[in-house]
């Protein structure tokens, strides 16, 4: 998922270049099939990803085209590989069928059907701690090539209670024979199917399961209207990512001290668009929260997972949390408290306190109290920008030039006619007397208040603040303190700074009433928090 610095879903976009990469064609090509009208243009010299996508699995291979395209469709995809799968399970065993499966299909159709094969070794730890009864029911709503489901076989489930839906017939073979090989049993409940159409009449028949474990497809595209009416029919509320509704109709269908594990992109976690969901999973009693880190070749995301029972929720109740090598206890009440219901399972309880205090001392924040705007999009940086000043262009900065001190000199200057780029905020906000300007891909907060109308590239965002009982440069020292950078990182873990996370900071405003000059040391004494040795924090005894 890509996201604007408003949290909010971006539409994701590659240039013809990167088209042409993606295709392995030339960027001619690529103009030739957006001549066609089967690539959609949605800025200059810019397509749509999700077109590329659909037309690399959807049409290439299907639909004459020039000798280029035709040598493109030997590629294997979701078509090609149709006639290779009785190969793929005369010459394959066990787990490395669904390797041999996985490793045929093309990065579009995965994107496009968000789907990525979760590895065994994860899939084992996943079931860590589960007790389970032979005559216990199974479901894995989208099976794959059938790790969890032979997973749970493994761990002592009889074959016969193992249920599995996937959309994907190739992979359906591959589990009913991964089956059959390894336990000698026909597997007739692992069928083709959409789960989120079948979930609701099974749950009309009042069909349930004890344990219901999966990798749900992460992002598939659907429609949006589509998406609604199941949001509606499992009651996620406004998170609408496959994820989501996956996990909501699972939850539809689990039984009363069933145990579902969910295996997600770590936004699922820290996201505004997933905190319906989120709410929803609060109301259950959580067990597990593990990071596996970046398990996917080729995913930038991290792979993170949440095992819960289907019990009533105990703020009481002690979370195990596994964050790389360190493994801790949370309390689920210190979930709920968070803002959005973040689920920051990479802190410890102590850390976890220290932020409700942070949260307990009066304070505002950036919700409607500011005016927001991104930096400058010239959709072609190399025609419309140049390292050396010349007659007819401006300075501009990039996210890097921005620090906490003051800008970077100048080293980008931009032609001085901004009807040419492909997106500029109104001008009078980047010529305001006074803005804040912010790095937005940046792992630390990095702000500078800004007093001569200097112009931004999209590497770094702005706002003006409006209704503050502070000014500005007062503003921007709080959120460049060194506790609002650690309060960040503990609430947010992201390499993104986004509006959303931004509008959800505490702003100290009272500290200014009894210090007029700013110092790491006296907010510290403000906040009655110390600084150990070892650079962390802890409140004052």
């Amino acid at each position: 998922m890509q996201t604007n610095i408003f949290g909010e879903v971006e539409l994701k976009k590659l240039t013809l270049e990167q088209a042409a990469r993606k295709a392995k064609v030339s960027t001619a090509t690529i103009r030739n099939w957006i001549k066609a009208g089967y690539l959609a243009v949605v800025g200059k010299s810019l397509i749509s990803q999700d077109s590329l996508e659909i037309f690399l699995s959807e049409v290439v291979g299907k639909e004459k085209l020039n000798a280029r395209a035709n040598k493109l469709s030997k590629d294997k995809n979701i078509y090609t590989i149709a006639k290779d799968i009785n190969f793929i399970i005369q010459n394959k065993q066990g787990e490395s069928m669904g390797k041999e499966y996985e490793n045929s299909l093309s990065d579009s159709y995965r994107n496009k059907e968000g789907i990525y094969y979760t590895p065994s070794w994860v899939v084992q730890d996943m079931f860590k701690g589960i007790k389970i009864q032979q005559n216990f029911t199974f479901l894995d709503p989208c099976c794959g090539s059938g790790n969890f489901i032979v997973e749970a076989i493994r761990q002592g489930i009889r074959p016969e209670n193992v249920y599995g839906f996937d959309t994907d017939e190739n992979a359906v073979l591959i589990t009913k024979q991964r089956i059959k090989e390894e336990f000698g049993y026909e597997a007739t409940n692992i069928r083709v199917a959409d789960f989120l159409q079948e979930a609701h009449s099974l749950s009309r028949e009042k069909i349930s399961f004890d344990l219901i474990f999966t990798n749900p497809p992460w992002g598939k595209k659907i429609e949006k209207n589509k998406k609604e009416i199941y949001a509606s029919m499992f009651e996620c509320g406004n998170s609408l990512d496959t994820t989501s509704l996956f996990l909501g109709a699972s939850l539809l269908l689990l039984k009363p001290n069933g145990c579902l594990g969910f295996l997600t992109q770590e936004a699922f976690f820290n996201i505004a668009n997933f905190e319906d969901i989120r709410r929803k999973v609060l109301t259950k009693k959580i067990l597990r929260l593990v990071d596996y880190g970046k398990v996917f070749k080729g995913l930038l995301t991290k792979a993170q997972a949440i095992i819960l029972e289907n019990s009533p929720s105990d703020n009481n109740n002690l979370i195990e949390c596994c964050n790389e090598d360190k493994n801790f206890q949370r309390t689920q009440k210190s979930f709920t408290i968070t803002p959005k219901k973040i689920f920051n399972f990479w802190i410890t309880e102590q850390e976890a306190h220290l932020i409700e205090h942070l949260y307990a001392i009066t304070h505002i924040t950036l919700k409607n109290r500011a005016v927001w705007a991104l930096g400058i999009v010239t959709g072609n940086n190399k025609k419309f920008c140049t390292n050396q000043p010349q007659e007819g262009y401006i300075p501009i900065y990039k996210g890097s030039d921005i620090t906490k001190k003051g800008l970077k000199r100048p080293t980008t200057y931009i032609l001085n006619d901004f009807s040419k780029f492909q997106q500029v905020a109104p001008l009078e906000l980047y010529q305001a007397p006074e803005k804040i300007i912010y790095r937005f891909i940046s792992t630390d907060l990095c702000f500078y208040c800004d007093t001569e109308q200097s112009y931004i590239l999209n590497s770094a965002n702005l706002f003006i603040p409006k209704d503050m009982p502070i000014n500005a440069r007062q503003l921007t020292e709080l959120l460049n303190s060194e506790m609002i950078n650690w309060l960040f990182k503990k609430m947010f873990a992201t390499h993104k700074i986004l509006r959303g996370d931004l509008e959800l900071l505490p702003i100290h405003y009272e500290y200014f009433s009894k210090y007029s000059v700013f110092s790491e040391k006296s907010y510290l004494d403000y906040l009655q928090i110390a600084k150990t040795p070892n650079g962390t924090y802890q409140l004052k005894k």
